[in-house]
């Protein structure tokens, strides 16, 4: 394996084990419940948690401090509003985990998630000429 794909596969997994400990391990029931409410400051710790916990696997690639911030201010604001959108239709359509279209939701929700990472590497690699 090159040392550029080496490289980003561990970005890569350092922003798997983040999303994991963001999103189930740090989540508590006050930010789960609230963090639908759009303008809720649970939202904003939840949505500050993740960008604050990507910096170990952004800065693994070692990008400007403007960069940095764009990244971060981005992953905060794509987050923050998956998240909420997530919940606006759970609720607005009664969805629970014994209906099909909670898991669909749920899903597409995680997989946003994965492709801003995915986007963010692809603008990491970019930046470093990788």
């Amino acid at each position: 394996m090159s040392p550029t794909a080496l490289l980003l596969l561990s970005s890569l997994a350092l922003f798997e084990v983040k999303h994991f400990l963001c999103d189930f391990v740090l989540q508590t029931a006050y930010l789960y419940r609230n963090k639908g409410i759009y303008g809720h400051p649970a939202g904003f710790i939840h949505a500050g948690l993740h960008a604050l916990g990507s910096l170990p696997a952004i800065l693994l690639l070692g990008p400007s401090t403007g960069l940095v911030a764009t990244i971060l201010a981005g992953e905060f604001l794509v987050h923050y509003h998956v998240d909420w959108m997530k919940l606006y239709i759970d609720r607005r359509y009664r969805l629970r985990i014994d209906r099909s279209a909670y898991w669909i939701i749920f899903g597409l929700d995680q997989l946003l998630h994965q492709a801003t990472y995915l986007v963010i590497l692809v603008l990491l690699a970019q930046a470093a000429h990788l």
